[in-house]
């Protein structure tokens, strides 16, 4: 959402970019690090939207309870290959420095095939990056996403829905999937991945958060 003189991927690069149109969302494609394959909202966690109707999307963002007036979309590539497309939609008082209270929604439609077990090893191994994580609190993180999340093929969707102060819930191909993760710090962990400062992937970060105004 995972050669000497070759430059570092993880810095992302910005191969194209253009405006949207007054009913489409910006985008922009970048370039990431290989470790952003196992992700796959990336998932998260790791992307995808590359194809949705404007009708689609507010159906998702609509089942948050957050109004879609303001939707960013980044396409993930790595090493020239397109892993998933992200978009992220909020309200208009959307800050990134404080995501964890406000409700949007990440959606990624996968561009390739990732299991399930695969992208909760991975947002774990991200989640980390948020603070110190016991062995006991990631095992079970890890077995809620094995059980909330869906092994994906190309063009599926897989929405996080942030409800601040509650947790997470995942809608899959725009249908409610299986069980919420009804845990406040799970959920700021697990946007964090793509939302917060110490995200591995920056530049999708900023590609994401600029068009809103958030970053």
């Amino acid at each position: 959402m995972n050669t000497a003189a070759a430059p570092d991927p993880r810095a992302g690069v910005c191969a194209s970019a253009q405006p949207a149109s007054p009913h489409q969302p910006k985008s922009h494609f970048l370039i990431a690090s290989p470790h952003r394959l196992a992700l796959g909202f990336g998932l998260f966690l790791l992307a995808n939207l590359l194809a949705s109707s404007p009708a689609a999307a507010q159906g998702s963002a609509a089942a948050a309870t957050v109004a879609p007036n303001r939707c960013s979309e980044a396409l993930l590539r790595v090493w020239g290959f397109e892993v998933y497309t992200a978009r992220l939609c909020a309200g208009a008082d959307f800050r990134a420095d404080a995501f964890a209270r406000a409700p949007f929604t990440l959606e990624l439609r996968y561009l390739r095939a990732f299991k399930a077990a695969d992208i909760a090893r991975r947002s774990i191994e991200e989640m980390r990056r948020g603070g110190p994580l016991d062995a006991a609190q990631a095992q079970a993180w890890r077995e809620q996403l094995e059980r909330a999340l869906p092994d994906v093929q190309p063009g599926d969707r897989l929405t996080g829905i942030h409800e601040p102060g509650r947790g997470v819930r995942f809608l899959y191909n725009g249908q409610p999937w299986r069980s919420p993760v009804g845990d406040a710090v799970f959920a700021e962990r697990f946007f964090g991945i793509w939302l917060a400062p110490h995200t591995s992937e920056p530049a999708l970060r900023e590609a994401l958060l600029a068009p809103l105004g958030a970053s």
